[in-house]
C-alpha cells in the first residue's frame, strides 16, 4: 500500500471512514509536514468493530490451528514483500532512523507473525488423571472470543504484532486501536493483515482518541479480553475499564542499569548506548537510570561521554549516517526538558547534550544527553523519562543498588554489569523485576521469551513473548469423559 492522503479504518472486512466523517491530520516528527489524514473514530465505530468481531469469532475459532497458522504466515509474507515501504513509513511517521532502526523493526515484525504461526500449532492441553476409575479428563485450550488490543507509538509495528498475531493465531477475533501519533504506521500494517484475506470481522482497526475508542473497547461487554501496551497511567485506566475481563497489561519501566566496581567498563559503556539511545530513549526497557559504583563512576562517565560523541549521531532519519532521530511527540520532549532541568537544579552536571537541538525542521530533536552526579531522588532517576538521557547515580555497594532498584514502583527490567557471577545472580534473586540482564544492555530482549512486570509493581501484569502470551489469549476448558455404560 502506498501512503495516501486520506486513510480509512478497517471494520468488518471493509475499508471505511469514521461514521462521523471526522478526521485528523498526521504530521511527521522528522519534518513537521502533513503526511496523511486519519479517521477520528468514536464509540459508535468501536461498537461496530466489536459487533463484527463477535459475529466472526466462532467461525474463526473452529478452524484448525494449522489453517489459522497458514493465514499468519501469509501476513508475514506480505509484510516481507513490503519491507521497504513499511520501513520508510515508520521513519516518516514515528521518526526512527531508517538504516539504523526502521528496517530492523520491520524484520522483527515479520518474525512475530511467523512465530505466532508456529506456536499456535504447538499449543496443546493436558490429560490429567481422574479420581474415578475409567473416566478420562481432557484440558483443552479455547480461544477467549474477542480480544481488544491497545498499542503504543514507540514500536508501532512490533508491539501491536506481539499481541495481534498470537491472539488471532489462538482463534480470537481482534479489534485494534493504535496510538494516534503513529496511526499512519498502524494503517500500513493493517493493510498487510487485511490483504491476507482473513474472514470478514476477524481483524478490525479503529483509529481515534484513546479516551474514546480505547475506553469503549476496554469496557464494552462485547470484548472478552484486553491486551494493552503503553504507559502506566493509561494502563491503569484500561485495567479499570476492563474490570472482570482477562487483561494483559505491559506498562512502564525505570531501568536500572547497574555498573559495579568490578565490571568491564568498556562493555558497560557500549551497552549503555543501546540502553539509553535506542529509539531515542523511548523504550519501556531503556536505561532510565544508571546506578554506577562510586569507585568507577568518573571513569565510566568519561568512557560513555566519548562514545556518545563518536557514535550517536542525531540527524535526518532518512540519512544513512544517522543513528538517532527526533522524539515522536511534544509531550515527550517537554518531559525531557523538565527532567533534565530538575536534575541540574538538584546538583547534577551536564556532561554532554542537555537541551533540544537547533537547526532541525521540528523542535522534537533532543540532543543525546549524559548527566553525572544525579541525586537518587531527581525526577529523571525516579520517573520514566522516555527520552535520550543517561542519568548517572552513584551507589556504594551491591546492596545499595538493589535497594534503589526495589525502591522504584516499577518492576519491568533491570540490568547489571559485574565480573562476579555470584553477585549477578544475587542481584537477579533480590530485585523485583520481571526480567534481569547480566552483562547486557537493559534494552536487550528476545521475542520468544516471556516479558512483563513483577506483581505489585506499576509495570503491569501478564507476559508477552512467544508461546507464553498465548495463555493470556486462551482459557482452559475441562472435559470429563465417561465411557458408555460406565458409572463412577
Amino acid at each position: 500500500m502506498a501512503m495516501t492522503t486520506v486513510q480509512e479504518m478497517f471494520l468488518g472486512g471493509a475499508w471505511q471512514p469514521s461514521a462521523s466523517g471526522d478526521a485528523a491530520e498526521a504530521t511527521s516528527p522528522a519534518t513537521g509536514e502533513v503526511i496523511g489524514t486519519v479517521p477520528q473514530g468514536d464509540r459508535d465505530d468501536a461498537r461496530r468493530a466489536i459487533a463484527a468481531a463477535r459475529e466472526a469469532a466462532d467461525g474463526w475459532a473452529r478452524l484448525t490451528a494449522f489453517e489459522r497458522a497458514a493465514k499468519m504466515s501469509a501476513v508475514a509474507e506480505i509484510i516481507h514483500s513490503r519491507r521497504e515501504e513499511l520501513a520508510r513509513t515508520l521513519t516518516t511517521d514515528q521518526g526512527k532512523p531508517l538504516r539504523a532502526e526502521a528496517y530492523g523493526e520491520v524484520d522483527e515484525l515479520i518474525e512475530y507473525w511467523h512465530m505466532a504461526a508456529e506456536d499456535c500449532k504447538r499449543l496443546g492441553g493436558d490429560l490429567p488423571n481422574s479420581f474415578s476409575p475409567g473416566k478420562r479428563v481432557l484440558l483443552v485450550r479455547r480461544a477467549r472470543g474477542v480480544v481488544g488490543v491497545i498499542s503504543p507509538w514507540n514500536w508501532p509495528y512490533t508491539m501491536p504484532a506481539e499481541l495481534i498475531a498470537p491472539a488471532l493465531a489462538c482463534g480470537n477475533a481482534v479489534v485494534w486501536t493504535p496510538a494516534p501519533s503513529t496511526a499512519i504506521c498502524a494503517i500500513a500494517l493493517a493493510h498487510c493483515i487485511a490483504d491476507a484475506d482473513l474472514p470478514p470481522g476477524v481483524f478490525n482497526l479503529v483509529t481515534g482518541p484513546g479516551p474514546v475508542v480505547g475506553d469503549e473497547i476496554a469496557r464494552n461487554p462485547g470484548t472478552d479480553g484486553i491486551a494493552f501496551i503503553g504507559s502506566t497511567a493509561t494502563g491503569r485506566l484500561v485495567g479499570q475499564a476492563a474490570a472482570g475481563k482477562a487483561v494483559l497489561l505491559e506498562m512502564g519501566g525505570n531501568g536500572p542499569l547497574v555498573v559495579m566496581d568490578d565490571a568491564d567498563l568498556e562493555a558497560a559503556a557500549d551497552a549503555t548506548l543501546t540502553a539509553c539511545y535506542l529509539c531515542a530513549g523511548q523504550s519501556c526497557t531503556a536505561g532510565e537510570r544508571l546506578l554506577v559504583h562510586r569507585a568507577v563512576q568518573d571513569e565510566f562517565v568519561e568512557l560513555l561521554a566519548r562514545r556518545v560523541t563518536e557514535r550517536i549521531l542525531l540527524g535526518d532519519p532518512f540519512d544513512d549516517a544517522t543513528t538517532m532521530g527526533p522524539l515522536n511527540n511534544e509531550p515527550v520532549a517537554q518531559k525531557m526538558d523538565e527532567h533534565v532541568d530538575d536534575a541540574v537544579q538538584r546538583g547534577a552536571s551536564v556532561v554532554s547534550g542537555g537541551s533540544r537541538a537547533e537547526g532541525f525542521p521540528t523542535a522534537l530533536y533532543w540532543q543525546p544527553t549524559v548527566l553525572a552526579h544525579v541525586p537518587a531522588d531527581a525526577r529523571v532517576a525516579v520517573e520514566e523519562t522516555f527520552g535520550p538521557v543517561a542519568p548517572v547515580v552513584a551507589v556504594d555497594s551491591l546492596d545499595d543498588a538493589i535497594a534503589l532498584t526495589n525502591a522504584s514502583p516499577y518492576g519491568l527490567l533491570a540490568a547489571i554489569f559485574t565480573a562476579n557471577l555470584e553477585a549477578g545472580l544475587q542481584f537477579a534473586d533480590r530485585v523485583r523485576t520481571g526480567w534481569v540482564n547480566i552483562n547486557e544492555s537493559s534494552n536487550y530482549w528476545e521475542a520468544h521469551l516471556p516479558f512483563g512486570g513483577r506483581s505489585g509493581s506499576d509495570s503491569g501484569i501478564g507476559r508477552v513473548g512467544g508461546p507464553h502470551v498465548m495463555h493470556s489469549f486462551t482459557e482452559l476448558q475441562t472435559v470429563v469423559l465417561t465411557p458408555h455404560g460406565r458409572r463412577s
